[in-house]
């Protein structure tokens, strides 16, 4: 794949050859014509001095040859004279060709070094944060108005990034302190022991859909956060994190008749956020055991290395998935109609989900620079791969983790 540089440098070197060409071609025809006229100058003028001189041209018969031999001479002068400014034209044109090209070589890398310092900036910002500008300076052209378009644009998504967060951190705010009230509220109101059966009742009701609210809301927020930049960069061993989370799932699993299967020995190391990264597999777990098999069932949770990936695969056994609608499970509030949920897991309530947990998963890989691909077994169920780029660090986080809540 050539560059821009390498396609001006040919473009740059290529018209100068062929303006060389057609010069070349101009100056032999031009020299060959008067060449020709110069030869037959010399030669009618040699047949005049002969003539004189001899006084009696008719009566020698080897004045024709001579003059014949004159004129084959002139023309050979001729030839010879054009061949040797041919060569001498082609030789230096590939010599100033040459050099046409280094130094149209320099001159295009000098045109293009904004373009590539436009570009090295974009991968900063893609890379980091987008608070960092192109601020490009020199003379008013389409480059400085193109780094300056990209400045503004850079400026537009800073402002509403900021703004995004700061929507995050209000509305976790806001829509959490009414809910954490009416989950007090009602509390204190089951542990009365003098309430009647019927509030009881109730009061387990609106308890469950509060939690539910809860856990949606919470699901939101960390689906918003999950797609903005990392804010936190620690050495993580996704086998480490698989055996935590699996233990804790353990309870959940048995209580579905659902098997945990681990093979985690290998260390899968990688770099980011361990808390983002535990809900990861945790979400993965949970969904997992949700939906399986109502008895036989199992989950199978492995871990790796794959060409400079850490790599976590979780597969389970459980009903038969189309695979049209396998892309559909990666969206926000998507599930599968007709598939029925065993049990939740340990560290999320009873009833049904807020369908954003393999939304979840899909963000978080994202915002670590992997991705997720899921597949369904032949024999039900799903097969969900993860692939996020490896670390060599050998101090990791997560050691005493916490399991965190899924959707």
């Amino acid at each position: 794949m050539t560059t821009v540089r390498t396609r001006l440098t040919l473009l740059y070197a290529g018209a100068f050859v062929l303006a060389g060409v057609v010069l070349i071609a101009l100056m032999y025809v031009y020299f060959g014509h008067a060449l020709g006229q110069h030869a037959a100058t010399r030669a009618a003028i040699a047949e005049r001095l002969t003539t004189d001189f001899l006084n009696q041209p008719t009566a020698h018969a080897g004045t024709g040859q001579l003059h014949e031999a004159l004129k084959a001479q002139f023309q050979q002068d001729r030839n010879d004279t054009l061949r040797s400014l041919l060569i001498w034209a082609m030789a230096s044109l590939g010599i100033v060709g040459l050099g046409a090209g280094g130094l149209g070589w320099l001159l295009a890398g000098r045109a293009l070094h904004p373009l590539q310092q436009i570009t090295a900036t974009a991968r900063r910002v893609a890379d980091r944060s987008l608070h960092e500008r192109i601020a490009l300076q020199g003379p008013e052209d389409e480059i400085k108005n193109l780094a300056d378009t990209f400045d503004a644009m850079l400026e537009r998504l800073d402002r509403s990034f900021d703004g995004q967060r700061s929507f995050v951190a209000n509305a976790s705010h806001e829509l959490r302190t009414p809910l954490t009230i009416n989950r007090t509220l009602i509390q204190v109101a089951l542990d009365n022991p003098d309430a009647p059966r019927a509030t009881r009742e109730l009061g387990t009701a609106l308890l469950e859909v509060n939690q539910r609210h809860e856990r949606l809301i919470d699901g939101l927020l960390i689906l918003a956060t999950s797609d903005q930049q990392l804010t936190e960069h620690q050495p993580v061993d996704l086998a480490d994190v698989a055996r935590r989370v699996a233990a804790v799932s353990g309870d959940a699993a048995r209580s579905a008749g659902v098997e945990i299967r681990t093979t985690t020995t290998t260390p899968a190391l990688t770099a980011g956020d361990p808390v983002l990264l535990e809900r990861l597999v945790q979400n993965l777990l949970d969904n997992a055991i949700r939906y399986n098999l109502d008895r036989h069932g199992w989950v199978s949770v492995t871990t790796g290395i794959s060409d400079g990936h850490a790599c976590l695969t979780v597969d389970n056994t459980g009903p038969t998935v189309p695979g049209d609608e396998i892309g559909g499970l990666f969206e926000p509030f998507r599930r599968l109609a007709s598939t029925d949920r065993l049990t939740d897991s340990a560290s999320a309530v009873p009833g049904r989900g807020a369908g954003l947990g393999l939304s979840i998963v899909r963000s978080v890989a994202h915002a670590h620079h992997g991705n997720v691909h899921a597949r369904p077994r032949a024999d039900g169920g799903l097969t969900v791969h993860v692939r996020i780029p490896a670390s060599d660090h050998t101090t990791v986080a997560g050691q005493g983790g916490y399991p965190i809540q899924a959707m």
